[in-house]
Protein backbone atom coordinates (compact mmCIF):
# COMPACT_ATOMS: atom_id res chain seq x y z
CA UNK A 1 0.00 0.00 0.00
CA UNK A 2 1.70 3.29 -1.19
CA UNK A 3 1.17 6.44 1.07
CA UNK A 4 -2.16 7.40 -0.95
CA UNK A 5 -3.81 4.19 -0.32
CA UNK A 6 -2.77 4.66 3.46
CA UNK A 7 -5.05 8.18 3.47
CA UNK A 8 -8.05 8.13 4.51
CA UNK A 9 -8.80 12.02 4.56
CA UNK A 10 -6.47 14.36 2.47
CA UNK A 11 -7.73 18.39 2.80
CA UNK A 12 -5.33 20.45 0.68
CA UNK A 13 -5.54 24.43 0.56
CA UNK A 14 -9.51 23.71 1.77
CA UNK A 15 -11.70 27.20 1.80
CA UNK A 16 -15.11 28.51 3.62
CA UNK A 17 -16.49 32.10 3.87
CA UNK A 18 -19.95 33.02 4.74
CA UNK A 19 -20.37 36.24 3.21
CA UNK A 20 -17.80 37.96 4.34
CA UNK A 21 -16.42 36.04 7.30
CA UNK A 22 -13.93 33.69 6.87
CA UNK A 23 -14.52 30.07 8.50
CA UNK A 24 -11.47 28.30 6.93
CA UNK A 25 -8.63 29.98 5.40
CA UNK A 26 -5.93 27.00 2.93
CA UNK A 27 -6.62 24.36 5.53
CA UNK A 28 -4.49 21.43 4.97
CA UNK A 29 -4.82 18.19 6.88
CA UNK A 30 -3.97 14.02 6.27
CA UNK A 31 -5.92 11.36 8.35
CA UNK A 32 -4.47 7.85 8.04
CA UNK A 33 -6.49 4.85 8.26
CA UNK A 34 -6.22 3.46 12.10
CA UNK A 35 -4.80 6.39 13.30
CA UNK A 36 -7.42 9.00 15.68
CA UNK A 37 -6.55 12.64 14.92
CA UNK A 38 -7.93 15.12 17.35
CA UNK A 39 -8.56 18.04 15.58
CA UNK A 40 -8.47 21.14 18.37
CA UNK A 41 -9.50 24.53 18.55
CA UNK A 42 -11.58 27.40 20.46
CA UNK A 43 -15.26 27.58 20.29
CA UNK A 44 -16.34 28.38 16.31
CA UNK A 45 -12.88 27.72 15.17
CA UNK A 46 -14.41 26.35 12.16
CA UNK A 47 -13.90 22.13 13.45
CA UNK A 48 -17.65 21.57 12.97
CA UNK A 49 -17.69 22.63 9.54
CA UNK A 50 -14.53 21.54 7.96
CA UNK A 51 -16.27 18.16 9.45
CA UNK A 52 -19.81 18.60 7.66
CA UNK A 53 -17.71 19.59 4.48
CA UNK A 54 -15.78 15.87 4.54
CA UNK A 55 -19.04 14.25 4.82
CA UNK A 56 -20.43 15.95 1.80
CA UNK A 57 -22.93 18.29 4.06
CA UNK A 58 -21.73 21.42 2.99
CA UNK A 59 -19.58 22.68 0.07
CA UNK A 60 -15.85 24.04 -0.14
CA UNK A 61 -15.29 27.67 -1.68
CA UNK A 62 -11.98 26.03 -2.80
CA UNK A 63 -9.33 23.43 -2.08
CA UNK A 64 -9.61 19.95 -2.69
CA UNK A 65 -10.98 16.66 -0.34
CA UNK A 66 -10.87 13.02 -0.25
CA UNK A 67 -12.17 10.92 1.90
CA UNK A 68 -12.05 7.06 1.84
CA UNK A 69 -10.84 7.25 -1.68
CA UNK A 70 -13.57 9.35 -2.95
CA UNK A 71 -13.24 13.33 -4.24
CA UNK A 72 -15.50 15.24 -3.10
CA UNK A 73 -17.90 17.70 -5.01
CA UNK A 74 -17.15 14.90 -8.18
CA UNK A 75 -17.39 11.36 -6.33
CA UNK A 76 -19.97 9.03 -5.80
CA UNK A 77 -22.71 10.39 -2.63
CA UNK A 78 -23.96 6.87 -2.14
CA UNK A 79 -20.39 5.55 -1.97
CA UNK A 80 -18.86 8.01 0.46
CA UNK A 81 -22.25 7.87 2.71
CA UNK A 82 -21.63 4.08 3.41
CA UNK A 83 -17.65 4.91 3.62
CA UNK A 84 -18.11 7.19 6.14
CA UNK A 85 -19.97 7.46 9.95
CA UNK A 86 -20.69 10.68 11.77
CA UNK A 87 -21.95 11.83 15.28
CA UNK A 88 -22.55 15.24 15.59
CA UNK A 89 -22.54 16.56 19.02
CA UNK A 90 -26.07 17.13 19.24
CA UNK A 91 -27.82 13.97 19.83
CA UNK A 92 -29.85 12.61 17.03
CA UNK A 93 -31.95 9.57 18.52
CA UNK A 94 -35.40 8.52 17.82
CA UNK A 95 -36.95 9.02 21.36
CA UNK A 96 -39.85 7.05 20.93
CA UNK A 97 -38.21 3.69 19.33
CA UNK A 98 -35.75 1.52 21.81
CA UNK A 99 -32.32 1.01 22.03
CA UNK A 100 -32.49 -1.84 19.94
CA UNK A 101 -34.76 -0.05 17.11
CA UNK A 102 -32.59 2.90 17.21
CA UNK A 103 -29.82 0.50 16.29
CA UNK A 104 -31.23 -1.63 13.75
CA UNK A 105 -33.36 1.38 12.00
CA UNK A 106 -30.11 2.84 10.96
CA UNK A 107 -27.87 -0.20 9.92
CA UNK A 108 -30.89 -0.90 7.13
CA UNK A 109 -31.11 2.53 6.46
CA UNK A 110 -27.45 1.89 5.65
CA UNK A 111 -28.44 -0.99 3.57
CA UNK A 112 -28.10 -3.67 6.05
CA UNK A 113 -30.04 -6.75 5.73
CA UNK A 114 -32.59 -7.33 8.82
CA UNK A 115 -30.72 -10.29 10.14
CA UNK A 116 -27.01 -8.56 9.93
CA UNK A 117 -28.57 -5.24 11.18
CA UNK A 118 -29.92 -7.21 14.30
CA UNK A 119 -26.70 -8.90 14.82
CA UNK A 120 -25.03 -5.65 14.13
CA UNK A 121 -27.17 -3.85 16.66
CA UNK A 122 -26.43 -6.70 19.18
CA UNK A 123 -22.70 -6.23 18.83
CA UNK A 124 -23.00 -2.43 19.35
CA UNK A 125 -25.22 -2.95 22.51
CA UNK A 126 -22.48 -5.22 24.28
CA UNK A 127 -19.55 -3.30 23.02
CA UNK A 128 -21.13 0.07 24.38
CA UNK A 129 -22.10 -1.43 27.45
CA UNK A 130 -26.24 -1.30 26.91
CA UNK A 131 -26.79 -4.70 27.77
CA UNK A 132 -29.27 -3.62 30.22
CA UNK A 133 -31.29 -0.85 27.67
CA UNK A 134 -32.19 -3.21 24.72
CA UNK A 135 -35.47 -2.97 24.94
CA UNK A 136 -35.96 0.95 26.62
CA UNK A 137 -36.54 3.79 25.10
CA UNK A 138 -34.23 5.95 23.93
CA UNK A 139 -36.12 8.89 25.65
CA UNK A 140 -36.13 7.35 29.12
CA UNK A 141 -32.03 6.97 29.17
CA UNK A 142 -29.87 8.32 31.20
CA UNK A 143 -27.58 11.42 29.22
CA UNK A 144 -24.29 8.87 29.59
CA UNK A 145 -26.39 6.18 28.12
CA UNK A 146 -28.35 8.57 25.13
CA UNK A 147 -24.42 9.60 24.28
CA UNK A 148 -23.09 6.05 23.99
CA UNK A 149 -26.29 5.00 22.02
CA UNK A 150 -25.91 8.16 19.51
CA UNK A 151 -22.19 7.07 18.54
CA UNK A 152 -23.06 3.98 18.35
CA UNK A 153 -25.25 4.49 15.43
CA UNK A 154 -22.55 6.23 13.63
CA UNK A 155 -20.87 2.69 13.70
CA UNK A 156 -23.63 0.17 12.53
CA UNK A 157 -22.49 -0.31 9.08
CA UNK A 158 -18.27 -0.28 10.05
CA UNK A 159 -17.19 2.87 8.18
CA UNK A 160 -13.79 3.30 7.03
CA UNK A 161 -13.96 6.96 8.00
CA UNK A 162 -15.42 7.98 11.57
CA UNK A 163 -16.21 11.75 12.60
CA UNK A 164 -16.73 12.45 15.86
CA UNK A 165 -17.94 15.99 17.11
CA UNK A 166 -17.32 16.00 20.84
CA UNK A 167 -18.86 12.80 21.61
CA UNK A 168 -18.61 12.71 25.36
CA UNK A 169 -20.10 16.30 25.92
CA UNK A 170 -22.38 15.74 28.88
CA UNK A 171 -21.61 12.26 29.08
CA UNK A 172 -20.66 10.94 32.79
CA UNK A 173 -16.67 9.21 34.04
CA UNK A 174 -18.39 5.99 32.81
CA UNK A 175 -19.96 6.55 29.80
CA UNK A 176 -16.86 8.56 28.57
CA UNK A 177 -14.89 6.02 29.55
CA UNK A 178 -16.76 3.36 27.53
CA UNK A 179 -16.59 5.62 24.18
CA UNK A 180 -12.91 6.17 24.57
CA UNK A 181 -12.10 2.18 24.75
CA UNK A 182 -14.69 1.97 22.11
CA UNK A 183 -13.13 4.32 19.74
CA UNK A 184 -9.43 3.36 20.39
CA UNK A 185 -10.66 -0.05 19.68
CA UNK A 186 -12.50 0.59 16.25
CA UNK A 187 -8.75 2.87 15.29
CA UNK A 188 -6.97 -0.59 15.82
CA UNK A 189 -8.92 -2.24 13.66
CA UNK A 190 -8.12 -0.09 10.92
CA UNK A 191 -10.69 2.85 11.07
CA UNK A 192 -9.75 6.36 10.96
CA UNK A 193 -11.15 8.77 13.22
CA UNK A 194 -11.66 12.66 13.13
CA UNK A 195 -12.21 13.27 16.67
CA UNK A 196 -12.78 17.35 18.35
CA UNK A 197 -12.97 17.85 22.15
CA UNK A 198 -12.42 19.89 24.29
CA UNK A 199 -11.03 18.00 27.21
CA UNK A 200 -7.00 17.35 26.43
CA UNK A 201 -7.24 14.51 29.06
CA UNK A 202 -9.48 12.47 26.30
CA UNK A 203 -6.46 13.25 23.24
CA UNK A 204 -3.73 11.88 25.97
CA UNK A 205 -5.46 8.82 26.90
CA UNK A 206 -7.00 7.69 23.15
CA UNK A 207 -2.86 8.30 22.54
CA UNK A 208 -4.45 10.16 19.29
CA UNK A 209 -1.97 13.02 17.04
CA UNK A 210 -3.33 15.90 17.22
CA UNK A 211 -3.90 19.44 14.85
CA UNK A 212 -4.76 22.79 16.01
CA UNK A 213 -6.99 24.81 14.52
CA UNK A 214 -7.01 28.49 14.91
CA UNK A 215 -7.17 31.40 12.91
CA UNK A 216 -8.89 29.91 10.14
CA UNK A 217 -6.30 27.48 9.57
CA UNK A 218 -4.41 24.20 10.93
CA UNK A 219 -1.35 26.48 12.79
CA UNK A 220 0.73 22.84 13.94
CA UNK A 221 -0.20 19.12 13.95
CA UNK A 222 2.15 15.99 15.20
CA UNK A 223 1.94 13.46 17.65
CA UNK A 224 1.44 14.33 21.30
CA UNK A 225 4.75 14.64 22.52
CA UNK A 226 5.95 16.17 19.43
CA UNK A 227 3.41 19.07 20.09
CA UNK A 228 4.41 19.04 23.96
CA UNK A 229 8.05 18.95 23.00
CA UNK A 230 7.54 21.97 20.63
CA UNK A 231 5.35 24.65 22.23
CA UNK A 232 5.29 23.34 26.62
CA UNK A 233 7.76 23.24 28.89
CA UNK A 234 7.52 23.00 33.11
CA UNK A 235 6.87 26.29 34.88
CA UNK A 236 5.91 27.69 37.81
CA UNK A 237 3.85 30.68 38.92
CA UNK A 238 4.34 31.84 42.82
CA UNK A 239 2.26 34.81 44.17
CA UNK A 240 2.91 36.72 47.08
CA UNK A 241 0.47 38.30 49.41
CA UNK A 242 -0.01 42.35 49.58
CA UNK A 243 -0.95 42.79 46.46
CA UNK A 244 1.52 44.15 43.72
CA UNK A 245 3.91 41.45 43.07
CA UNK A 246 7.54 42.03 43.30
CA UNK A 247 9.96 42.82 40.79
CA UNK A 248 12.76 40.39 40.38
CA UNK A 249 15.07 39.41 37.52
CA UNK A 250 14.23 37.21 35.15
CA UNK A 251 10.75 37.03 36.74
CA UNK A 252 7.19 38.49 34.75
CA UNK A 253 3.92 39.22 36.47
CA UNK A 254 1.15 37.12 35.22
CA UNK A 255 -2.10 36.02 36.52
CA UNK A 256 -1.46 37.28 39.92
CA UNK A 257 1.60 36.37 40.42
CA UNK A 258 5.44 36.15 39.11
CA UNK A 259 6.23 33.75 36.26
CA UNK A 260 10.00 33.08 34.53
CA UNK A 261 10.86 35.04 31.84
CA UNK A 262 12.05 31.59 29.80
CA UNK A 263 11.61 27.70 30.15
CA UNK A 264 12.51 26.23 32.95
CA UNK A 265 13.60 22.56 33.65
CA UNK A 266 13.66 22.32 37.69
CA UNK A 267 10.47 23.96 39.16
CA UNK A 268 12.02 23.53 42.38
CA UNK A 269 14.96 25.08 41.73
CA UNK A 270 13.59 27.63 40.52
CA UNK A 271 10.95 28.53 43.35
CA UNK A 272 14.44 28.13 46.07
CA UNK A 273 16.38 30.51 44.14
CA UNK A 274 12.98 33.38 43.85
CA UNK A 275 12.41 33.00 47.74
CA UNK A 276 16.19 33.73 48.16
CA UNK A 277 16.07 37.01 46.24
CA UNK A 278 16.50 39.70 48.31
CA UNK A 279 13.54 41.31 46.52
CA UNK A 280 11.55 38.61 48.18
CA UNK A 281 12.77 38.12 51.66
CA UNK A 282 10.75 40.43 53.38
CA UNK A 283 6.95 39.33 51.37
CA UNK A 284 4.75 36.82 52.28
CA UNK A 285 4.50 33.57 49.92
CA UNK A 286 0.44 33.19 49.21
CA UNK A 287 0.84 30.56 46.34
CA UNK A 288 2.82 28.08 44.23
CA UNK A 289 1.17 26.53 41.48
CA UNK A 290 3.56 23.86 39.12
CA UNK A 291 2.79 24.33 35.56
CA UNK A 292 3.36 21.11 33.80
CA UNK A 293 4.69 19.86 30.74
CA UNK A 294 1.67 18.92 29.13
CA UNK A 295 -0.51 18.85 25.75
CA UNK A 296 -3.33 21.25 27.70
CA UNK A 297 -0.14 23.55 28.24
CA UNK A 298 0.49 23.55 24.69
CA UNK A 299 -2.85 24.17 23.58
CA UNK A 300 -2.93 27.59 25.35
CA UNK A 301 0.38 28.30 24.54
CA UNK A 302 -0.57 27.25 20.54
CA UNK A 303 -4.17 28.89 20.59
CA UNK A 304 -4.56 30.96 24.05
CA UNK A 305 -7.22 31.04 26.39
CA UNK A 306 -8.98 34.55 25.98
CA UNK A 307 -11.38 35.10 23.25
CA UNK A 308 -13.93 32.92 21.89
CA UNK A 309 -13.15 29.80 24.92
CA UNK A 310 -10.18 27.73 25.04
CA UNK A 311 -10.50 24.33 27.11
CA UNK A 312 -14.07 24.58 27.25
CA UNK A 313 -17.07 22.32 26.26
CA UNK A 314 -19.83 23.40 24.02
CA UNK A 315 -19.72 24.22 20.24
CA UNK A 316 -21.95 26.87 18.92
CA UNK A 317 -20.82 25.66 15.02
CA UNK A 318 -22.64 23.76 12.22
CA UNK A 319 -23.85 27.37 10.37
CA UNK A 320 -26.04 24.78 8.24
CA UNK A 321 -26.29 22.35 10.79
CA UNK A 322 -28.02 19.20 8.75
CA UNK A 323 -30.83 17.54 10.30
CA UNK A 324 -29.57 14.80 13.12
CA UNK A 325 -31.25 11.62 11.38
CA UNK A 326 -29.54 12.29 7.95
CA UNK A 327 -26.07 12.94 10.32
CA UNK A 328 -25.74 9.97 12.53
CA UNK A 329 -24.13 7.05 11.00
CA UNK A 330 -22.87 8.15 8.13
CA UNK A 331 -24.70 9.79 5.18
CA UNK A 332 -27.07 7.36 3.56
CA UNK A 333 -26.93 8.02 -0.16
CA UNK A 334 -30.76 8.33 -0.72
CA UNK A 335 -30.47 11.69 1.64
CA UNK A 336 -26.98 12.53 1.35
CA UNK A 337 -26.70 16.01 -0.46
Amino acid sequence: MDLADDLAIQCSDVRKSYGSRCVLDGVNLQVRYGSILALLGRNGAGKSTLISMLCGLLKSDSGSMRVAGFALNGGSPNALGSAIGLAPQDLGLYPQLTVMQNLTSMAMVQGLPPRNAQERAEGLIDMFGLGGQPGQRAESLSGGQKRRLHTAMALVHSPRVLFLDEPTVGADVEARSSILQVVRGIADSGTAVLYTTHYMEEVEQLGADVAFLDRDSIVDQGSIHDIVKRHAAPSIRVSFAGGLQPEVNGWTRAGGGIEPDCPIDDPGRALAALLSDPHCRDVQLKDVQVIHANLETAYRNIVGSGGGGGVASGNPEYPERPEQSQALGGISGKENR
